[in-house]
């Protein structure tokens, strides 16, 4: 791949330490040429770009190049009930969301590009109680593909599983479950630390891809789980 086909440059970092200085909108309307170029469009043509990829793993997923609505997340922070009311984000965020997904709480692949540490994602985090009851009793009902798709080794030698999790075993499930610790998660994520290098590297699109498919198999337990095609 050559280098034109880069989405991704340093001026992204130096733009959003810029902005982390500078968070006002005063600042941030004088410097609106370096958010649209150097963020927003190149989030954009991301997102285009990786949709081919994220079809050849699941045609259930969608690249959605929306500058409102789409995959790539708002600039903007919903500041209504935070004491911190800096009004921009200081990092790039983009997710692929299941095509039955209403919002963030639900299966996706994520991207996300920070100055202070960026990082690809995959899962589902904080899931309603009747989504985290599904994937709970799938992974009772179906242990060896749980096991299978959190243990091989692409998946593991490429994420790691977060997130929170309960302090004591889910009502109606066996305390004593081998698995009793992936029962208890609230969260059902995974992520792979990605340096600033990595991430603005000529091939970063081909590896990001890479990577996403490393978790196929773990994205498909969730997906199925709550009832949707993979």
């Amino acid at each position: 791949m050559s280098s034109k086909n880069r989405s991704f440059r340093p001026a992204l970092f130096t733009y959003l330490t810029d902005l982390d200085n500078n968070n006002d909108r005063e600042w941030f309307a004088e410097n609106r040429d370096r958010y649209d170029l150097y963020v927003r469009d190149a989030g954009l043509q991301f997102i285009r770009d990786f949709e081919p990829y994220l079809h050849e793993i699941s045609p259930h997923f969608t690249a959605d190049d929306r500058t409102v609505g789409g995959s790539l997340f708002r600039i903007y922070r919903d500041t209504r009930f935070s004491k911190d009311k800096t009004p921009y984000k200081t990092h790039l965020g983009i997710q692929f969301r299941h095509e039955a997904a209403k919002d963030v709480h639900a299966p996706g692949f994520y991207l996300h590009l920070d100055p202070a540490g960026s990082f690809v994602g995959v899962g589902i985090w904080r899931p309603d109680g009747a989504s985290a009851l599904a994937i709970r009793e799938a992974i009772v009902d179906r242990t060896p593909e749980w096991v299978q798709a959190t243990r091989n080794l692409d998946f593991a030698s490429t994420y790691t599983l977060e997130g929170e999790s309960l302090k004591r075993p889910p009502r109606g499930f066996d305390a004593e479950h081998p698995l009793i610790e992936d029962l208890k998660r609230k969260d059902f994520i995974a992520s792979a630390k990605v340096s600033r290098k990595t991430a603005t590297a000529p091939d970063f699109l081909d590896q990001y891809a890479s990577m996403s498919r490393n978790a196929a198999g773990y994205m498909e337990f969730l997906t199925r789980s709550l009832g949707l095609p993979f």
